[in-house]
């Protein structure tokens, strides 16, 4: 199993940010969705390696199609 690394930096001016590592797909977007709570973000970026991801998995469903 790979491993998970969530890290949480909260500078002195109270703004966070989350980088979370080593989660795929929508298990990332829930494990962000818990920290995250009510609140809002001001600003979401996606990594590479989740377009990169993103474009395996495809792949794979193309070719499970077929």
């Amino acid at each position: 199993m790979q491993q998970k690394t969530i890290t949480v930096v909260i500078d002195e001016n109270g703004n966070s940010s989350v980088d979370l590592e080593g989660f795929a797909g929508r298990g990332c977007e829930k494990v962000l969705k818990d920290f995250q709570g009510d609140d809002r973000a001001k600003v979401r970026r996606k990594k590479p390696v989740f377009f990169s991801q993103a474009s395996q998995a495809q792949g794979r469903q193309l070719k499970s199609g077929g």
